[in-house]
């Protein structure tokens, strides 16, 4: 039977992994710390970003959410460094489903720019307010995530 271990690995590009490890790949928690300024916490499953997590960009913008396959995939919120937010769905680290754009001044626009995007497109105008429900319970979820 194979445990968990704790540990710390450099990597040779300035990255660097602090949390668990099993037979030699990031699983279970931990924390990345990219050469770029960028730091993910949360889960992680055969070395890639799995579950709940939270990754924050070195422009100061962040996504707390769930992840599959080392993407954003499942519900979530991106919040851009100006405070502009996309609380919903997204798949394969894209904005895709049913989500809420709120702006910077705090508002949705008028009309209210809710419903299903692909991208930064809305698509199709209609209450995403059982996706904007799942999207912030999975970011509280992903920021309970501790070491």
């Amino acid at each position: 039977m194979n445990m968990a271990a704790q540990g710390v690995h450099k990597y040779p590009d300035g990255e660097e992994y602090k949390g668990e490890w099993m037979e030699g790949k990031r699983q279970g928690k931990g924390q990345l710390s990219l050469a770029d300024g960028s730091r993910y916490t949360g889960h992680f499953e055969q070395g890639l970003c799995q579950g709940p997590g939270v990754i924050e960009f070195a422009d100061g913008s962040k996504y707390a959410g769930e992840f599959a396959q080392g993407k954003f995939n499942g519900y979530g919120i991106f919040t851009r460094s100006d405070g502009m937010m996309y609380e919903g769905e997204f798949r394969d680290g894209k904005v895709s489903g049913l989500g809420l754009l709120t702006f910077t001044d705090g508002t949705s626009g008028l009309p209210r720019n809710e419903g299903r995007f692909e991208g930064s497109r809305l698509l199709e105008r209609k209450r995403a307010t059982e996706a904007v429900r799942q999207a912030k319970q999975a970011a509280q979820q992903a920021r309970s995530v501790h070491l």
